[in-house]
């Protein structure tokens, strides 16, 4: 993957805007250094390492979104894990989080195989692709409002990028929701004021100007351990939301 100057001042949300397709868009990301304290995090995470992955060498940088460069439906988290996609590289990988989306993609046909554990596992993902708003991993996942608003330029690159073939976007929690209606509204699309509120379920559909196809967005509650493992979520909740997705997406 070519190297780009790394986008640490103010002249990094151009270089982004500029991208052309999602690899470059990925070459510019990996690079970012703009917000020093998530910088410091996710070094800091890399080099001291959980027990169980004492021997891994961790990604320790922005991760990209992953999947199909034309896809139809794109999942939205919030922010990649400390010792998930932080060690892995690729979103929603090597954490129980992931092992719950990508089991689900799976049963829904999107994914070759329902489990992801390194980069090089052989996953692929057809007609769907996952993502998130905050590309590194913040500590107690709370970026700030600072750190959302400079990482908002490649969510709204990769979604411009994908805008050709993209008809569903499934939101995961309320992070997820917010932050893509918010990129969406400064891309033009109807989004309604007041802006919906999230929930599992939801479904708003948003159309554009220009007269692109409409875009339909589907809330789900964010796949955590918090929410799966007390029963917030559960495998047919999720099965739902995605037979959903596919059912409007036409894949």
């Amino acid at each position: 993957m070519p190297r780009h100057p790394a986008p640490d001042d103010a002249t990094y949300p151009d270089l982004v805007r500029q991208a052309r397709s999602p690899a470059e868009l990925d070459s510019h990301l990996v690079a970012c250094r703009a917000c020093p304290r998530l910088v410091a995090w996710r070094e800091e995470v890399g080099a001291t390492r959980r027990r169980a992955h004492r021997d891994d060498t961790y990604w320790a940088r922005p991760v990209p979104g992953f999947g199909d460069d034309r896809a139809r439906i794109v999942v939205v988290g919030l922010a990649p894990a400390a010792h998930g996609a932080n060690r892995t590289g690729r979103m929603f990988t090597g954490d129980r989080s992931g092992d719950v989306l990508f089991a689900a993609l799976h049963r829904a046909g999107l994914a070759n195989q329902a489990t992801s554990v390194h980069a090089d596992d052989g996953l692929r993902l057809t007609g769907a692709r996952v993502t998130a708003p905050v590309r590194c991993a913040p500590p107690d996942n709370r970026p700030t409002p600072d750190e959302r608003r400079r990482c908002a330029p490649y969510l709204d690159r990769e979604l411009a990028l994908l805008a050709p073939t993209v008809r569903v976007l499934v939101l995961l929690g309320g992070f997820g929701w917010q932050a893509t209606l918010a990129t969406l509204a400064d891309q033009g699309w109807g989004v309604p004021r007041p802006r919906p509120r999230f929930g599992h379920g939801a479904e708003v559909v948003v159309e554009h100007p220009d007269g692109r196809p409409a875009l339909r967005l589907l809330g789900c509650y964010h796949v955590s351990q918090q929410n799966t493992f007390t029963g917030r979520l559960t495998p047919a909740m999720l099965d739902d939301v995605l037979a959903r997705a596919v059912a409007l997406a036409g894949t």
